[in-house]
């Protein structure tokens, strides 16, 4: 006799994750309007940090490879990774809740589907699409301002863009149990990625903060990102500039990976044994 049973394995599951990624593509697709505001939001940003450039006293930059960069080459990065921050953390943190609105985050449980085949496939266009979007706008706006980044920096920091990736996304995974418990939690994990984002020299460098909180700034895992970036895009240090910030984020993000992956199973857990998974 044949069992109707449907097949359970790796194979299987990733054949899963396949799905979710043509699901929220064509989802994606069919919105073409917030697409392309997302990418004229961020030509607007750059021209208007373009003309405030124009104000500003180069000798208030840091000097990269021992020759000083245009205001507007140092906070391009800045800008590229503070949008990856806000849009990463708020695409991963309303996936399940997008699940819940839509009904079937409680059908998808009752799959034999793994909870973190559930989780992964969520975001996993977005883990795709957003850094991609990172770079090309990099590429964008370096060669629609004229801007002077060493192409032989490109490959290493997107190595350091990919090893900062698994940080934001256990904060965004942390942000979705947050959601399932407190329903509106994830603007506690917005707030604090919105400092993170200000205190990191992103926009301004760190040296015009008062000493203590330069000093607290220095150790902020997006700070460690961003100059991980700009060394190699604008002092053409190559892979001799990435070595530092790829060893200090890896581990940075494996934690907070790992607390978000066992803040979301028991958010979860809890909801489930509560039977208020449909709430929301």
């Amino acid at each position: 006799m044949t069992s109707l049973a449907p097949a359970v394995g790796p194979g299987s599951e990733l054949r899963k994750l396949a799905a979710f990624v043509r699901r929220d593509f064509l989802i994606a697709w069919s919105y073409r309007l917030p697409f392309i505001g997302e990418w004229l939001g961020l030509v607007l940003q750059a021209f208007m940090f373009y003309f405030v450039g124009l104000m500003v006293d180069p000798a208030k930059l840091p000097a990269f490879g021992g020759d000083q960069v245009s205001y507007l080459e140092f906070v391009a990065v800045g800008i590229a990774l503070a949008a990856f921050v806000a849009l990463a953390l708020g695409r991963v943190a309303s996936g399940m809740q997008e699940e819940q609105l839509t009904g079937t985050l409680e059908s998808l449980l009752m799959t034999p589907t793994s909870p973190t085949t559930i989780q992964i496939g969520s975001v996993l266009y977005d883990l795709i699409y957003i850094p991609l979007r990172t770079a090309v706008f990099l590429v964008v706006i370096a060669v629609a301002f004229g801007l002077d980044f060493d192409a032989s920096g490109l490959l290493p920091a997107s190595v350091v863009l990919l090893a900062f990736i698994p940080f934001v996304w256990g904060l965004g995974v942390a942000s979705a149990g947050t959601t399932l418990t407190f329903r509106r939690g994830s603007g506690f994990v917005g707030l604090g990625s919105s400092i993170l984002v200000l205190f990191s020299g992103a926009f301004f460098p760190l040296d015009l903060l008062p000493g203590w909180i330069e000093a607290l700034a220095s150790v902020n895992p997006i700070t460690i990102a961003v100059d991980g970036m700009r060394e190699p895009l604008l002092a053409g240090s190559g892979w001799d500039g990435v070595g530092r910030a790829v060893a200090v984020l890896v581990p940075l993000s494996a934690v907070s990976l790992t607390a978000g992956i066992v803040t979301f199973r028991w958010a979860l857990r809890r909801e489930r044994g509560r039977g208020t998974l449909g709430l929301y």
